[in-house]
């Protein structure tokens, strides 16, 4: 009798631990793909006097800015009030900025005359 009840125990302790992991499974493709769906990388390269960057607009939700300085002297990237440090030729800064509403956001170099000489342009958010 004992040894039914330690058999019971265990085969219900087992259904209730693949059932729990079945449902730890599930959660974790639904955020993959949902993260996915909101998370855009876009590759930003600086140099004397302009940004080119590897796409001009992004759907809302989290986009990722790779800023890489291919130039010859110190720039930096600004956007929606978050910025990178100063970067010297070579260096990169990535900036994480999360954009709820749809609508146009300037980014800019914030060293003194960069922007005037070009160093600036819009983002889209769709």
């Amino acid at each position: 009798m004992k040894a039914m009840m330690i058999g019971a125990v265990a085969a219900a302790a087992i259904a209730s631990a693949g059932a729990a992991a079945q449902a730890a499974q599930q959660p974790t493709s639904t955020q993959a793909v949902h993260k996915a769906a909101l998370l855009k990388r876009v590759s930003v390269s600086a140099k004397e006097f302009k940004f080119i960057m590897s796409s001009k607009t992004a759907k809302r939700g989290v986009v990722v800015f790779k800023v890489t300085n291919t130039g010859t002297i110190q720039h930096d990237f600004k956007i929606k009030g978050r910025k990178t440090r100063l970067l010297s030729h070579g260096q990169s800064a990535t900036l994480r900025v999360t954009f709820l509403r749809k609508g146009h956001y300037p980014y800019q170099c914030t060293v003194a005359g960069h922007a005037a000489a070009g160093m600036k342009g819009v983002f889209t958010i769709t």
